[in-house]
């Protein structure tokens, strides 16, 4: 992390000041060339230098989101900005500049071991701001670094005190833990923690396929429960209309005729009924129906033998007509 530390940018204002001010005494001394001479044409000039670096030096200007520490002697003296201000050249220096917006900060931890001994990986963010600018001057050396590394150390005891499926599943809780944590550490420095946010976890390959397999395992399970809850469901409701037609001999009939109905009128030329189905549809023993078919088909060949019969005794007539003719 890079320090903000005394040196800055010049700012247009200090040029403008440098500017005026060295050409004045260039015009102060180009008008007394000609009554003292060039020695003290030369003096002038670089009195004039120096006058215009000094005042040009001791007028400073900071942003609207920055925020001066101001040293006289080596002492605090207080702070200063936004806009424009004036120190004492010399006697008073800028110390630190120090940003008063929400800062983003990167951290991670590598290999570190959760509760249940696995090694993960962790990115988060951290946003904070500092609202104590002194503090954050002069309680700590450097206080982007000081607050890096609290982050890194935070991160590293929440993850040894939580194990891996906590980690997985709920990252806002940790986040507020972290937060707790580095903000208690940071805000001796001025500094207030706005939200900590884990933006990734990552674990071994080999664990992450042994995690799959487990969630996979688990899916099959959860099918085969509801499956069996359903076959569970259906049961009792058969049960129930067993209970229905045990009471209702008409309507146990009634639903028999149906699906015998419901299987003939797909074009069905054989269907296979069970012996018991038939008793209950009253129906007649199965022997009895064997028979009562067999007699019902020789009946129909003897009414065809004998339809060709007379149709051989109407054809005679008519072969002998033809003949005497």
């Amino acid at each position: 992390m890079e320090q903000c530390r005394t040196m800055k940018q010049p700012n247009p204002v200090q040029a403008a000041v440098f500017l005026i001010l060295f050409l004045l005494g260039l015009w102060v001394a180009y008008s007394l060339y000609s009554f003292t001479g060039q020695s003290i044409f030369l003096g002038i000039a670089l009195a004039a230098l120096v006058v215009a670096v000094s005042l040009a030096a001791a007028v400073q200007l900071a942003n609207q989101w920055e925020k001066a520490v101001v040293l006289r002697l080596g002492k605090y003296k207080g702070l200063y900005g936004p806009g424009v201000f004036i120190i004492t050249p010399l006697a008073e220096t800028v110390a630190y500049w120090i940003d008063t917006r929400i800062i983003t900060t990167s951290f991670t931890a590598e290999k570190t071991l959760t509760k249940d001994t696995v090694p993960v990986d962790v990115e988060a963010v951290l946003f904070w701001k500092v609202v104590d600018p002194q503090r954050a001057a002069l309680e700590v050396e450097d206080y982007r670094t000081a607050v890096s590394w609290a982050a890194q150390t935070a991160l590293r005891e929440v993850i040894g005190r939580s194990n891996l499926a906590e980690m997985l599943e709920g990252r806002e809780k940790l986040d507020l833990e972290l937060q707790r944590i580095i903000e208690g550490r940071a805000e001796h420095w001025g500094i207030h923690v706005s939200s900590v946010e884990i933006r990734d976890v990552l674990i071994p390959a080999e664990l992450q396929d042994a995690m799959s397999m487990q969630a996979q395992a688990e899916r099959e399970r959860q099918a085969r429960v509801i499956l069996g809850d359903s076959e569970r469901q259906v049961a009792e409701k058969f049960e129930e209309a067993a209970r229905t037609y045990q009471d209702n001999p008409t309507a146990l009939h009634l639903r028999a005729m149906n699906m015998l109905y419901e299987g003939l009128k797909e074009k069905a030329t054989l269907v296979i009924v069970p012996a018991s189905v038939l008793d209950t549809m009253t129906l007649g023993d199965t022997s009895g129906i064997i028979s009562l078919s067999r007699q019902l088909q020789d009946q129909a060949v003897v009414r065809g033998q004998k339809e060709k019969g007379r149709e051989r005794d109407v054809k005679k007539p008519e072969e002998k007509d033809k003949t005497v003719e």
